[in-house]
């Protein structure tokens, strides 16, 4: 009996076809199996890959083989937290995820100690590290001098120096506008080559009034510190490279 005319997919399934109909599950085997019948191909192809599975099952299996499919090799009393740990995909994982969480603690620390107007304040510290005295105006007097300079040659009211920084002798002053067309007036002093910069204080959106902040706070930006109050509208900050140590002996004790 010859095998009948079978799909290429059929003869492909008859190829695989087990060598017990008992172990066959699927529908579409069993229903190539049946047409194939007791066809003399078919039969042989039975026999022989019945030879071959109990040649196969005779066959010693070496001891170093056997370990390999030994259950003490998954067991996971083999896999203690040590090794684990050792291991370079879990040290990358956990490195990774160190880094991430100092990444998100550092900027929630940060932003604990943000103030209205604190963006805008670390954006004028990258300029005074990038900014030159021949950029500036000469101008030799005291900083407190400087807020009638502002406001009788650019209109700018309240832009007045601190006490505690109005003797502070000035190398040169200028009057810029920011990226968001805010008036900035920046000093430059002798003492230990400080700036000084007003601005516009930060206010509410839908009500336009100003939000304040009481005393001094810090803002640190680079190798740059700067310290910042507000009055009338206007914020100040004294600004210079270095860390806050050396700012602080400049700021009032009883506003900090």
């Amino acid at each position: 009996m010859k095998t009948p005319r079978l799909s290429r997919r059929q003869r492909d399934l008859l190829n695989c076809a087990p060598t017990g109909e008992e172990r066959v599950r699927d529908r579409t085997m069993r229903a190539v199996i049946s047409r194939a019948g007791k066809s003399h191909e078919f039969v042989n192809q039975q026999n022989f890959d019945r030879a071959v599975a109990a040649l196969v099952r005779v066959i010693p299996m070496p001891p170093e083989t056997a370990e390999w499919f030994s259950t003490d090799l998954i067991s996971p009393s083999k896999w203690t937290w040590k090794k684990t740990v050792r291991n370079p995909a879990v040290l990358a994982i956990g490195i990774a995820l160190v880094v991430i969480a100092g990444v998100l603690v550092f900027q929630f620390v940060a932003r604990l100690n943000d103030f209205p107007g604190s963006a805008t304040a670390r954006k004028l510290l990258a300029i005074a590290g990038s900014t030159r005295s021949v950029l500036l105006d000469p101008v030799n007097a005291d900083a407190g001098t400087l807020s009638d300079l502002f406001f009788m040659k650019h209109g700018l009211e309240h832009y007045d120096v601190p006490p505690e920084f109005a003797d502070f002798r000035t190398i040169g002053c200028r009057v810029f506008d920011d990226d968001e067309s805010r008036r900035i007036a920046q000093i430059w002093v002798a003492e230990k080559r400080m700036q000084f910069f007003l601005f516009p204080a930060e206010r509410d959106v839908k009500t336009g009034a100003v939000l304040k902040f009481p005393g001094w706070r810090y803002v640190h930006q680079e190798n740059w510190i700067g310290a910042v109050t507000q009055h009338n509208g206007v914020c100040f900050m004294a600004a210079l490279r270095g860390r806050e140590k050396d700012l602080t002996p400049y700021i009032p004790k009883t506003k900090q």
